[in-house]
Parts: structure tokens; C-alpha cells; sequence
């Protein structure tokens, strides 16, 4: 399901489980894997994440992780989703960048934010579908509002809408928007501008930069945040609902606005 190879001290881990790179925890775990090969290697100095699947960098956690699970069931994914890629990010002393091309959503969208640069091809598109599932984007809590200000970042998080590229690209979430065809080509072009920096340079800064954009108390608790919303009847119903292309009923429903 991951591939990877070392190319001109680029590491570059492709993701491939097909149709959309839902996240399973075997998958997790092989991308955690590949990561800490790629840090421990010291023939790397840069890393790029990308999917080997045209329509999609990672659609998010596959929701049979999800459905009538216990809450030690959620956890141990988000274990490896929030907790566990955060460290290795967060350790990697080496630059990871996210070639995102196609959709990036939910725990997707935890995957490319990780790496210090994301970015997209003009066929990407980005979203926060949790809360259409009676779920919460609980990570992004933390990392969006700094990027993008509180008011947008609700808005994206608590709309759950589906943005493009340009749109990513004008709320400063990705550093650059190249054609379908050049994603790869710009991914590594800018990996090996920072594989030719000082490795010690490079080591030490990352550092610096990593321990003043350090999210990882926030995302402990954002696992008790999803864990509390997950098992619940409405998030319940909502995956069930996604599953089913139906629309959710949910416990409560609003009454329709009166007309003007």
C-alpha cells in the first residue's frame, strides 16, 4: 500500500490503496513506517509524501474504523493518525513536503498538513467533511485558525465544504498550485532545493521552526474531542448515512426557515 524509494536524497513515499486511499490502520501504520525509515536514513535529506492514485491523495479514514467501534477502538487510530504522525513529523529533522493532486479530505487533510509544505496540483481539492458526518474536525482546530484566521477556519470546518486549489492557495494552506502534470516534478525540484542545504543547518532550524508551531498538547486533546463525538447516535447515523448516499437523520432536526 506505500511505497518507497530514495531519489538524489529525496525519500519519496508514494500512497497507494485504491479507490481513495482511505486510511486503514494497516495503511497507517505502513506510512508511519516509512516516515521513520525516511528520518532514520541518513542518505535523506527531504521527503516527499504523494499518492500514486490520480483522483485522490487520501479521501480520510475509512469508516469501518468508526462504525459501532468502541471508544479504545477510535483511539488506537487516532493514536496513529493525530499522536503518532505528529511526533514523527515533529522528530523528522529533515523537510517533508505534500504533493497533493486530486482530493485531500478528513484524515487527508491530517496527512498533508503534517509535512512543512503542501503542494497542489490545480485538480486538488480540499475539504472538512467531518461535521456532514456528525463528526468534528477536531485536529484542525488547532492547526487551521493560525493559517487561514478563527473566522474562516470555522466556517470551512463547521460548513464542511469542498474548496479547490486556488482557493487553498489564496488562504496561505498550500505554498503553491502547479498543473496536474508538474506536480511531481515541482515536488521533487523543491525536496532538492532542501536536500542541497546544510544538513546540520537544516536539522537544527527545523527544529527552531518545529518547537514554535508545536500543536502536539492540542492534538492530545483533540483525540478526547473525536473520541467523544464518535460514538455518539448522530455521528453514528451520519457515517451510516454517507455509507448509504442518503441524507442523515439526525436526533434533532431545526424546522425549515420561514419564507420571506
Amino acid at each position: 500500500m506505500v511505497s518507497y524509494e530514495v531519489r538524489d536524497a529525496v525519500a519519496v513515499i508514494t500512497l497507494m490503496r485504491a479507490p481513495m486511499n482511505a486510511l486503514s490502520i494497516p495503511f497507517l501504520d505502513e506510512i508511519l513506517a516509512a516516515l521513520r525509515g525516511a528520518a532514520a536514513d541518513d542518505a535523506v535529506r527531504a521527503v516527499v509524501l504523494r499518492s500514486g492514485l490520480e483522483q485522490a491523495f487520501s479521501a480520510g479514514l475509512d469508516l469501518d474504523l468508526l462504525l459501532g467501534r468502541s471508544r479504545e477502538d477510535v483511539r488506537a487510530v487516532l493514536q496513529r493518525l493525530y499522536i503518532d504522525l505528529a511526533d514523527v513529523q515533529y522528530a523528522m529533522g529533515k523537510t517533508t513536503i505534500a504533493a497533493v493532486g486530486g482530493a485531500a479530505r478528513g484524515g487527508g487533510m491530517t496527512l498533508a498538513t503534517s509535512c512543512n509544505v503542501i503542494l497542489a496540483s490545480d485538480q486538488a481539492t480540499f475539504g472538512y467533511p467531518e461535521i456532514k458526518l456528525g463528526l468534528v474536525p477536531a485536529i484542525h482546530f488547532a492547526h487551521l485558525p493560525p493559517i487561514v484566521g478563527r473566522h474562516r477556519a470555522y466556517e470551512l470546518l463547521f460548513s464542511g465544504r469542498v474548496f479547490d486549489a486556488a482557493k487553498a492557495a489564496e488562504l496561505g494552506l498550500v505554498s503553491g498550485v502547479v498543473s496536474a502534470s508538474e506536480l511531481d516534478r515541482a515536488a521533487m525540484d523543491l525536496a532538492t532545493t532542501f536536500a542541497r542545504q546544510s544538513p546540520s543547518a537544516m536539522r537544527a532550524g527545523r527544529a527552531a521552526f518545529m518547537r514554535t508551531n508545536d500543536f502536539r498538547d492540542a492534538i492530545r486533546q483533540a483525540v478526547d474531542d473525536f473520541c467523544d463525538v464518535a460514538a455518539t447516535p448522530d455521528a453514528q447515523e451520519g457515517m451510516k448515512a454517507f455509507l448509504d448516499k442518503r441524507p442523515p437523520r439526525w436526533g434533532r432536526i431545526p424546522p425549515e426557515p420561514e419564507s420571506a
